[in-house]
């Protein structure tokens, strides 16, 4: 399977200790199948921290879902589950991971989701209620990558410099 990775520079090896521990599935490495999400991904970085326009397409080895590795694939659109695992993840107050995932698959929280996680935090809604508003919303899928044992899966295929 075909997928990108949307940044400011080359990576010539993935450190899964780079990056912010609060995302939504945590701290690691972030993949998509969509190259025009990728492409605004490496915009975003580009525009924030300088550097260029960078798209690093990579080659998903499908053998990892019968392999030993321990995978999460949560539903394309948004449950009550993801809804509380984004939670989870991106709650400052958790110095630890919240899980042991090699592998993640499932939708990003974008702006739309940060809205409803705010609403469910001051009580406006429940996160059944949150992820019912969420259903209809089309969310891009990503790809977590959470250890190294994962990384022996993905293989770099090219850069593009934009």
């Amino acid at each position: 399977m075909t997928l990108y990775h949307g940044t400011n520079t080359d990576i010539e090896k993935i450190d899964l200790q780079i990056g912010s521990q609060y995302k939504d599935f945590g701290r690691g490495f972030y993949l998509t199948s969509n190259k025009e999400t990728a492409m605004r991904m490496a915009n975003k970085k580009a525009r924030l921290f300088g550097g260029q326009t960078t798209l690093i397409t990579y080659e998903l080895d499908d053998t990892y879902q019968q392999s030993e590795l321990k995978v999460k694939i949560f539903p394309e659109k948004a449950t009550v589950e993801w809804f509380l695992f984004v939670d989870a993840n991106r709650d400052r107050t958790h110095k630890a991971p919240t899980h042991d995932y090699d592998i993640i698959v499932g939708p990003i929280a974008d702006d739309g989701v940060v809205l409803q996680l705010t609403n469910y935090h001051e009580g406006i809604y429940s996160p059944e209620e949150a992820a019912r508003l969420l259903q209809d919303k089309y969310l891009d899928q990503q790809y977590y990558i959470g250890s190294e044992k994962a990384l022996q899966y993905i293989h770099k295929i090219c850069v593009e410099k934009l």
